[in-house]
């Protein structure tokens, strides 16, 4: 990944990810935190394994970054992108779908 490639991935991933990680890890600790996402084999969710590296690379200092954590973070804009276009009607506060955005870092209602 390039420079320019690298800065246009820390700027998308800072407009998504809207959580701040003390939030974000107090979200996690939640059961529906756990609940939300899909599960392997009964294990932790794709999702929320996923907030547990985001708020370590929002620990991080940018120039400490590895390639694998840039990776990371396109993984995250993508998910998130595509998660928001499928927002459900009505009121989404307790919904799986905010709840499994959330695990990703995007809180749609901050």
């Amino acid at each position: 990944m390039d420079d320019d490639e690298r800065k246009e991935t820390w700027s998308e991933f800072r407009e998504l990810v809207n959580m701040k990680p003390a939030d974000l890890e107090g979200w996690l600790a939640t059961p529906e935190s756990k609940d939300a996402g899909q599960h392997k084999d009964g294990g932790e969710s794709t999702g929320h394994a996923s907030g547990r590296r985001i708020a370590e690379i929002l620990r991080t200092g940018r120039s400490e970054l590895s390639d694998d954590d840039y990776q990371h973070m396109r993984k995250v804009v993508g998910y998130v992108r595509r998660h928001l276009a499928q927002r459900p009607s009505g009121d989404v506060r307790e919904t799986r779908w905010r709840h499994s955005l959330m695990n990703w870092g995007h809180d749609p209602l901050a």
